[in-house]
């Protein structure tokens, strides 16, 4: 060039990747704890040795860069040695969702085509029902560690490069089957930084991985702390004690809460009387928690909660810098952009909104991952225009900030008029009687569709008739539900992130 400088290679310079990360750490910290598993601790030396072991036997396998590998397990320190060999040497991990029917785990392994699955042997039973099993089934234990222990812990060259693919995490498929969201090494690493700039994460902190790791909640932010020099506590579940232990005794960077198991957090922390020894943060997703539960946990953990908007296609941005004071019950949620982003919000032509109109939003940014598996025609519409878009609709602010309003998917027309069942469940999860609420579309003859409100209470002095009150106060006519519902909180349905599964809840209207 002209210039003297070649692009090319002043980019693959610049490049780090995931496996070298985790080498970089060994190197530095060879004793350090790196992970706790129930009775069993590794530093990250002995990690780093297992990880190595287990790249040579994915080579052995013939698996090379590109490749895919499964897995179908619960938490265990397995989880993260496959995430970190296969990182070194280019392969990307299928994390399979446990709790999908057949139908659609067998879905998910088709989609990829994986040269070998890893399975747990609580899940082994349901790996050979799919009767499509790759080349190679490795089963955690003494099959697993037997063919570790035959292979060499000498580090294997780095061969993954910036955009490869690292993993692939399932979307929901509340409209149809899950969709494969590809996630590179610089995806990966540019959600590190992110939760740096906007989550305090520190060299050195420890993460508890309870959450399903083959959600973004666990796999991201375990592979964050490990790249900086933490550790992870490793969790098979949602078990309340062994999480409150972790928090009596470890200085933890995020603990991650959400809807649907604050309460049990609560009520076991009140039980133990728990003292936590340190927390930076706590909590996601805090428009689906009912207030009083965000006045009530942050009070018992000592810790602020994190005003939280993003996805596993973007990582923590576009929307997570804000957080919510301890004890705090704040009226309105409003979301303080993430530093290592730009979005715009837009029309359904694409065109820019102006501020206080609901929009589309579109990102742009580094986190973002690379694409869903094997599905162009989507590919094509979400990224139209050079700009992700989320089917997420916000409102943006005089100040900057924005309001959730609801996904585009669930937007309610009646009479001609936009409805977004999300702006109702604010206006019951007001009332701290309310456990938890959900609002669906329900067809009828007059509107075309009309919304309808399921309300789990926690004190069955509230009435159908204090909620009529608190829509008719604080929402137009027009958007007020024509039907409320009580229900125990049990029988509401809810994914592995504690989402509500309002496209089930819709269900029940049309079996009537």
């Amino acid at each position: 060039m002209s210039n003297g400088i070649d692009v090319a290679r002043a980019r693959q310079a610049a490049e780090v990747t995931i496996g070298a990360m985790l080498l970089a750490r060994a190197r530095l910290h060879p004793d350090r704890p790196a992970i706790i598993d129930g009775a069993r601790r590794f530093s990250f030396a002995a990690f780093n040795a297992r990880v190595n072991q287990l790249a040579v036997l994915l080579r052995t396998l013939d698996i090379t860069r590109g490749d895919r590998v499964a897995i179908l397990s619960e938490n265990r320190a397995e989880y993260l040695e496959l995430m970190f060999a296969a990182g070194k040497i280019g392969a990307i991990v299928c994390a399979l969702n446990w709790r999908l029917a057949e139908r659609e785990l067998l879905h998910c392994v088709t989609l990829v085509s994986p040269k070998a699955t890893f399975v747990s042997p609580a899940h082994a039973a349901a790996a050979g029902r799919l009767g499509t099993a790759p080349a190679e089934t490795i089963l955690f234990g003494d099959d697993y560690e037997q063919r570790l222990a035959r292979a060499s812990t000498n580090e294997p060259e780095i061969a993954a490069r910036a955009e490869d693919g690292h993993v692939i995490l399932y979307t929901s498929g509340t409209t149809g089957n899950p969709k494969g969201a590809l996630i590179s090494h610089r995806a990966q690493l540019a959600r590190l930084h992110s939760s740096c700039v906007d989550f305090s994460l520190a060299p050195g902190d420890v993460f508890v991985a309870w959450a399903p790791m083959f959600h973004m909640v666990s796999t991201d932010q375990s592979i964050q702390a490990l790249c900086l020099g933490g550790k992870v506590v490793i969790i098979p579940g949602l078990d309340v004690d062994r999480i409150l232990h972790a928090v009596e005794t470890e200085h933890l960077w995020w603990l991650v809460v959400m809807p649907g198991m604050i309460e049990d957090i609560i009520a076991g922390a009140r039980r133990r009387r728990t003292v936590p020894r340190g927390i930076k943060l706590i909590g996601a997703m805090a428009d689906l928690v009912p207030r009083h539960q965000l006045a009530e946990i942050t009070s018992l953990l000592r810790a602020p909660y994190a005003n939280t908007f993003g996805a596993t296609e973007t990582g923590l941005p576009p929307a997570s810098a804000g957080r919510i004071p301890i004890g705090g019950t704040p009226d309105r949620l409003s979301k303080q952009p993430s530093a290592s982003c730009v979005f715009r919000l837009v029309d359904a032509d694409d065109r820019d909104v102006p501020d206080g109109t609901p929009g589309e939003l579109a990102l742009r940014g580094p986190t973002l991952f690379s694409g869903y598996w094997n599905a162009p025609d989507t590919n094509a519409h979400d990224f139209r225009g050079g700009w992700f878009h989320m089917g997420d609709v916000f409102v943006r602010n005089p100040d900057g900030t924005l309001d959730f309003v609801d996904r585009v998917k669930y937007l309610i027309k009646s009479g001609g008029e936009n409805i977004y069942p999300a702006e109702i469940e604010q206006v019951l999860l007001r009332d701290p009687r309310v456990a938890d609420a959900v609002v669906v579309r329900c067809a009828d003859a007059t509107w075309g569709e009309v919304p309808v409100a399921f309300v789990a209470r926690r004190d069955e002095s509230l009435t159908e008739a204090d909620l009529i009150e608190a829509c008719r106060r604080d929402l137009a006519r027009y958007k007020r539900p024509k039907d409320i519902r009580f229900i125990g909180v049990e029988h509401l349905p809810r994914s592995t992130t504690g989402k509500i599964q309002r496209h089930e809840v819709e269900k029940w209207l049309t079996r009537q």
